[in-house]
């Protein structure tokens, strides 16, 4: 998938219903986005199971709808508070690898440093 530098990208947190297409994503967009879906801006969806991710963005004559399905395994998926509402193109690319973003790393505590 090729991603403009200037392109923002929203994640909506929390699962969403993946028997939805354009028409139902684009509604959900309509309240997800600061901009709206006609933006050009690209929202990225998850459902429950983590196997589907869906990508919905407006390129100027349509909606145009993009999914990843994993075949084993699942992508890494923020519940509806633990996320920012937007990714670079960076954070999705790491994503779509199965890399999770959206966990800190554990904080190390020692006592001795030998």
């Amino acid at each position: 998938m090729i991603f403009a530098k200037d392109t923002k990208i929203y994640i909506k947190t929390g699962y969403t219903d993946m028997r939805k297409q354009i028409n139902g994503l684009a509604e959900i967009a309509q309240t997800a986005m600061p901009e709206g879906p006609l933006s050009g801006a690209y929202l990225v969806f998850c459902g429950k199971t983590r196997h589907v991710i869906k990508i919905l963005y407006w390129d100027a004559t349509g909606f145009c709808l993009w999914q990843k399905r994993l075949e084993a395994d699942s992508f890494p998926w923020p519940a509806i508070d633990e996320a920012p509402g937007e990714l670079t193109r960076m954070q999705l690319k790491m994503v779509l690898r199965g890399i999770n973003v959206f966990a800190e790393h554990k904080h190390l505590q020692y006592t001795k440093v030998a």
